[in-house]
């Protein structure tokens, strides 16, 4: 459960235990007042039926007895009058309380006397103490429910609102990638935790970017430092007397293997950097064409093509023609005797895209390696041994150009065993695909 829900079932949990206790403590209080009133109100009508029987039979309430002035019925201690004699209490006894019938309470007290003891008898009725009870029960049955709806419903919103400045921020930094670290999450104008959040996350983010700039930074700077010294020790390798050929030649691949490696080097740092692309109309049909029939360092392997005409993409032409020759290359290098590289121009949800696929012979990509193909120096176990031109730059340098393009590189599956790259790139008059 979120923190919203859980304050707010927290808040009204903690709601309805007070206002259980309360409505329980309500009810006593209630319940002890009424039945301390109707007593008090059928004791004052005992003793007033108590002073109007003395009155009647000529004798006055003695003094200190408490009886008023007003009439009342009394019963002397042959157990006369009203009620009977049935529960008379002892002379040494002062008050019993018994619940009558109709409602009523019977309050039966020993009155002393001048003729004597007196027993008497007083009545009041308990429909208004009832009343006022069913009248509270009425109340709090749909109120307490109804509060706590609304205890939980304010909660909800409260929290609601103190959360959307979190909410924000999550959205924002789910947003940012690598190639965003100059976007910001919004900070809000409170003086709170969630403020203080937010200018924590902004200052982790400048940190990141800058760490990332001097990384991309120093990446580019050493490639385009090693180019030159590369360059020309590949040039006195190659000016080599007749007796240092043999060693010139094993020397020579060593430098140009640095060279490209060099050249992979640098062509990341700069989709790193996010460069503008010098994009304008690419005919993809022909770049495949061209880039399929450049001689490999396999001639024993096949490349068959299946093309359609007049493919053309927006992008970079020396970019596209980099992420083809980087998909054959790992075609060829891995495939058994061929390799088969298709184009065709198709439709999504989307719209027209052009889909690329270099599928070969060879021992194939498994799932769990799928998306880890994708990750930079990342060769499998398989390819080591007979993998001697490739740092495992190619795959990763090929996503990210499709990435830039705004389209998706991803490997899938295979039919008749080995290795098969799917590239689907926008077409114009389309808006770019979302990179996986």
């Amino acid at each position: 459960m979120g923190v919203r829900l859980r304050t707010t079932l927290t808040a009204t949990a903690a709601v309805a235990v007070a206002l259980c206790l309360a409505s329980v403590a309500l009810f006593a209080a209630l319940d002890a007042s009424l039945a301390a009133s109707t007593k008090a109100t059928a004791l004052q009508d005992a003793k007033a039926r108590a002073a109007e029987q003395l009155r009647a039979a000529g004798g006055a309430p003695p003094p200190g007895s408490g009886l008023p002035g007003p009439p009342a019925l009394v019963a002397g201690e042959s157990g006369g009058g009203q009620g009977g004699t049935q529960d008379r209490p002892d002379p040494g006894e002062s008050v019993v309380t018994t619940e009558g019938a109709n409602g009523q309470l019977v309050v039966t007290q020993v009155v002393a006397t001048r003729q004597g003891a007196v027993t008497v008898r007083g009545t009041a009725s308990l429909a208004p103490a009832r009343a006022a009870m069913n009248t509270l029960t009425d109340v709090l049955v749909p109120g307490v429910p109804a509060l706590l709806a609304l205890v939980a419903l304010l909660t909800w919103l409260a929290v609601g609102r103190v959360l959307r400045p979190v909410s924000a921020i999550r959205a924002k930094v789910a947003e940012i990638t690598a190639h965003g670290l100059h976007e910001r999450v919004p900070e809000p104008d409170t003086r709170d935790e969630i403020a203080a959040l937010a200018r924590t996350v902004n200052a982790t983010l400048d940190r990141l970017r800058t760490a990332v700039d001097a990384h991309r930074q120093f990446v580019a700077d050493a490639a385009h430092e090693l180019r030159s010294p590369m360059a020309v020790l590949r040039t006195r390798l190659e000016l080599a007397g007749p007796a240092e050929k043999a060693l010139a030649a094993e020397a020579l691949d060593d430098v140009a293997r640095l060279q490209s490696l060099t050249s992979d080097l640098l062509l990341l740092a700069r989709l790193d950097a996010h460069e503008p692309l010098r994009a304008r109309e690419v005919d993809l049909a022909q770049v495949v064409a061209e880039e399929a029939a450049r001689p490999r360092p396999r001639p024993d392997v096949a490349v068959a093509l299946h093309l359609d005409p007049d493919v053309t993409v927006h992008g970079s032409p020396e970019h596209l023609r980099r992420l083809v020759a980087n998909l054959v290359d790992n075609a060829v290098r891995h495939a058994a005797t061929s390799v088969t590289v298709s184009l065709a121009a198709g439709h999504d949800r989307g719209g027209r895209q052009a889909v690329l696929e270099v599928a070969d012979d060879g021992p194939g990509i498994p799932p769990e390696h799928r998306r880890t193909v994708f990750d930079r120096f990342t060769r499998l176990d398989h390819a080591r041994p007979r993998d001697t031109g490739g740092a495992g730059l190619g795959l990763p340098i090929a996503r990210d150009i499709a990435t830039e393009h705004g389209g998706t590189l991803t490997v899938v599956p295979h039919d008749h065993g080995g290795a098969r790259l799917r590239a689907v790139l926008p077409l114009p008059g389309r808006p770019a695909l979302v990179p996986a």
